[in-house]
């Protein structure tokens, strides 16, 4: 193929359409570098001994990278409005490929430890993928097409654990680094070729780059209320997520970590409902959209809150559909919040991207610690019973923001 000509982002918004293998090679790149961050952490039950460390010490492998990729996103996202885009997606890609590759020879726990951190960091280049999808497409199409690569970065977080238990398995820990450094490395070969350049939006330097972000956030309520709504629902998905594993071990199921991972495909089955919300925020604008997502989360999180009253392989089907449920909901209202964050101002799409990912991650954040406390202190009810209450206060928002100015 032929490389897609140079232009600036404006200068595709009267184009009809945006090439299908453009929008593939987004989607595929942004959910192969966020599946980086997921990994390792089916496989720590294996690197620990290989590489004679302590659980508690392997356990430090994903919170670096998850640091990582939060420092990333506050300290590198925004760089996508001073820079050609393009640059910085090769130029993170070449920087995610050779940490995954060191992750996969290191000798030693010390170095794993430090290449994970860069792995977080490096891996944000999935968050400049999507502003770049946002610029790419023609307005009118617009939320379909970050849908598409949204769908694509859902996927990767929700089947990397199930890839790699599988690659971990059968072929060692080290083949999953170094399998995963080979696909980043033909996402820099692919990226480099196919992506156009991309006109600089601002010529603000750093330091005032990093400062606009609380300006951004006091400039524009319609930021506020998408980032803490998509917050609030990042509370009840991590929630559900951080402790699936926890208590489906315990009584009455006594199942592995394999049967959280199938739960895992669950939930990628409603994430590919994605596109569709995008098309719906196209045609009749994303509020209502955003109101929809939220509901349908909420009412999925409820459902298992009648668990306790069915039999154990009742639950288990009940706990299946309910993660088809809110993994739609919340990925609905994910896409319809990044249509109105990025219709907000086309010159900050990368600042405004960061503010709604950082809160967004905060929620996830928040979610763990808050879900591993309601299990341990009110077992799988107090979960569900916290995401639904989460995911109904970010429906309330969405509710008092109806109507409202930008």
């Amino acid at each position: 193929m032929s490389p897609v000509p140079a232009t600036s982002p404006a200068a595709t918004l009267g184009n009809p359409a945006m090439p299908a293998r453009l929008v593939m090679l987004l989607a595929t790149g942004a959910g192969l570098a966020v599946a980086s961050l997921y990994y390792s952490q089916p496989m720590l039950g294996v690197m620990a001994p290989d590489l004679h460390a302590s659980d508690a010490t392997a356990g430090a492998i994903p919170t670096l990278t998850q640091l990582g990729y939060a420092l990333g996103i506050l300290l590198l996202a925004p760089l996508g409005d001073r820079y050609d885009r393009r640059h910085i997606i090769v130029a993170k890609a070449v920087a995610l490929a050779g940490a995954l590759l060191l992750a996969g020879l290191a000798p030693g726990i010390g170095m794993l430890l430090g290449s994970s951190l860069v792995v977080g960091l490096s891996a944000t280049l999935a968050q400049d993928i999507v502003p770049a999808a946002a610029a790419l497409a023609p307005a009118a199409q617009r939320g379909k097409v970050v849908g598409t690569v949204m769908t694509g970065l859902l996927l990767g977080i929700l089947l990397s654990r199930v890839v790699s238990g599988f690659v971990a398995a059968h072929f060692g820990w080290r083949a999953m680094f170094l399998l995963a450094a080979a696909s980043i490395v033909a996402v820099a070969l692919v990226a480099r070729r196919q992506l156009p350049r991309f006109a600089p939006a601002t010529a603000l330097p750093y330091r005032a780059l990093l400062a606009s972000l609380a300006a951004l956030w006091r400039a524009h309520g319609a930021l506020r209320r998408a980032a803490l709504a998509q917050g609030l629902l990042s509370v009840g998905f991590s929630a559900f997520w951080s402790t699936l594993a926890v208590m489906l071990h315990g009584a009455p199921f006594h199942l592995g970590s394999e049967a959280a991972g199938a739960f895992g495909l669950a939930g990628a089955a409603g994430a590919l409902g994605a596109p569709l919300a995008g098309r719906l925020a196209d045609r009749g604008g994303p509020e209502p959209v955003t109101r929809a997502g939220a509901a349908l989360a909420a009412l999925s999180f409820a459902a298992m809150l009648l668990s306790p009253l069915l039999a154990p392989q009742a639950q288990l089907w009940l706990i299946g559909a309910s993660a088809i449920g809110f993994d739609l909901g919340v990925q609905v209202a994910l896409v319809a919040h990044q249509t109105i964050v990025y219709g907000i101002d086309p010159g900050a799409r990368s600042r405004l991207n960061a503010v709604l990912f950082v809160c967004m991650f905060t929620g996830m954040a928040a979610g763990a610690a808050l879900g591993s406390v309601a299990l341990a202190r009110f077992g799988w009810t107090g979960v569900a019973a916290l995401a639904t209450a989460a995911a109904l206060a970010a429906l309330a928002v969405r509710r008092l923001a109806k109507g409202a100015a930008r």
